[in-house]
């Protein structure tokens, strides 16, 4: 099960027919640093992330799985499925952490 993501590499602007969700998500790449070589590819790379997220993979198998397809390290194959989750399936995004009790008096 490889997010085939070995294209990414050098940066390119956004393709001129990518939709709202498409630039979202490539504005969210750029934000971070993380260049690629195929809008498209990359596009396609974050949908997969989605199926597999629907298949049952946890977030963090599909990370390890983004790392193992690709030259992407650690922090950057975890921010790309995070943002992919964040632009394409937002239904897979964790839930907020619960606030911290307050201070006993």
């Amino acid at each position: 099960m490889a997010v085939s993501l070995g294209v990414l590499g050098a940066a390119v602007a956004p393709a001129a027919r990518a939709d709202a969700t498409d630039d979202k998500f490539i504005q969210l790449l750029i934000s971070d640093g993380i260049t690629h070589e195929s809008v498209p590819a990359a596009i396609a790379a974050a949908r997969k992330v989605c199926e597999y997220l629907a298949q049952g993979m946890t977030p963090n198998e599909v990370v390890i799985d983004v790392m193992n397809s690709s030259s992407l390290p650690d922090y950057d194959a975890g921010y790309f499925v995070g943002a992919a989750i964040r632009a394409y399936c937002p239904q897979y995004k964790p839930p907020p952490e619960p606030a911290p009790p307050p201070p006993a008096a």
